[in-house]
């Protein structure tokens, strides 16, 4: 039977052959990005409230955020705003001061440890609330919004929550970038995993975390990860490993992010993280690989499709990708920048992996991480 079966596919007509391998690659990508976009809505939307001033304070680690700290800062008014001021070179104290935080310089950098879980580490040590919620500079962000997180952590036993914010994109190489790596980060994330105690799988995103105080201080807070250049997955392993109640959120409402602004920025962003996030969790790594193989098969499946003559194949399978991943953009004519990036963001891997595997340093923000 396999052998008729095997002669069977020999013998058909060349055409066929590219249409059958289409549609196995297209079946393929489908399958991913489905459900990359299933894991990314099975987070809760977080719930807007009106609650009262709550019991915490908002920790900000900055450096050289001269154009975004503001913003930032003024997203809190019911709450004590610290700027942990990582040696700027630009007038980032000064602007936060201006408006409204009080501003702490960060200690001197341990040997091996890096800028960011250090800066936060300082604030925390100033914080003496209930709550303690770590954002970051580029990240702004409705009033009622911290209210309504510390209220849903409370009403829910949680001891962390993570938000992923709204992405923010201005220039073509952003739009044509980071929502496709968003993307692709989620179809190895098992969002039921990840919301499950009896599961190992951790997820948490550092633009936005908020810790009961007390759950803070005895895992060790960020200077337990300092050494991680991932450390918000670091962390929300630790808390995990202490079977502690955790959440990851989305708020598409309330949350905005701006990452980045520029090819250089994107590059040397995911060049430092991709690779090691994938080391950290094998599992979705792996997923994220084999997603990644399948949406690089694009154009040379498209090449067979129209060598062999099938053009409204060629067609069809030359929308697939902008199609699934539409949702991810603001519409299709953005979506189809997608098929660029694909190749562009796969060479960013490609480095992320030879930095990684090699030692290689990424210069960020002046520094070699």
């Amino acid at each position: 039977m396999i052998e008729e079966l095997l002669w069977f596919i020999y013998e058909f007509p060349s055409p066929a052959r590219s249409f059958w391998t289409a549609l196995a690659v297209g079946l393929l990508i489908a399958f991913f990005l489905r459900k990359a976009r299933r894991n990314w809505r099975r987070l809760p939307e977080l719930p807007p409230t009106t609650a009262d001033a709550p019991d915490a304070t908002v920790i900000i680690p900055a450096r050289n955020e001269e154009r975004n700290i503001a913003r930032c800062v003024r997203s809190f008014p019911m709450a004590r705003v610290i700027v942990v001021d990582d040696a700027s070179q630009d007038k980032t104290a000064e602007t936060a001061r201006a408006a409204g935080a009080e501003v702490v310089k960060a200690p001197p950098i341990a040997r091996g440890a890096y800028g960011k879980p250090s800066a936060c580490q300082a604030g925390a040590s100033q914080a003496r609330t209930k709550w303690l919620l770590f954002v970051d500079a580029d990240t702004w962000y409705r009033k009622d919004f911290l209210p309504s997180l510390v209220r849903y952590a409370e009403e829910n036993s949680l001891e962390m929550v993570s938000v992923f914010p709204r992405l923010v994109t201005g220039s073509f190489v952003e739009r044509m970038l980071v929502p496709y790596a968003f993307a692709l980060y989620f179809c190895g994330v098992n969002s039921r995993s990840v919301a499950s105690l009896d599961s190992p799988e951790a997820l948490a995103n550092g633009q936005c975390m908020l810790f009961r105080r007390e759950v803070y201080e005895f895992v060790g807070g960020h200077g337990s990860v300092a050494k991680s250049v991932i450390e918000d997955v670091a962390l929300a392993h630790r808390v995990k490993r202490h079977r502690l109640r955790t959440a990851v959120l989305r708020s598409e409402s309330m949350a905005k992010v701006r990452m980045y602004s520029d090819l250089r920025s994107i590059w040397r962003g995911f060049r430092k993280n991709a690779f090691r996030f994938l080391l950290i969790n094998p599992r979705t790594g792996f997923q994220v690989v084999c997603a990644s193989i399948a949406l690089t098969s694009v154009l040379p499946v498209l090449a067979f499709l129209l060598w062999e003559g099938q053009w409204w194949a060629a067609f069809s399978f030359a929308l697939l990708p902008p199609y699934l991943l539409m949702p991810w953009y603001d519409r299709l004519r953005s979506a189809l920048c997608a098929l660029p990036g694909i190749y562009v963001f796969q060479c960013i891997a490609i480095d992320s992996l030879l930095a990684t595997t090699l030692g290689r340093k990424t210069l960020w923000k002046g520094r070699p991480v």
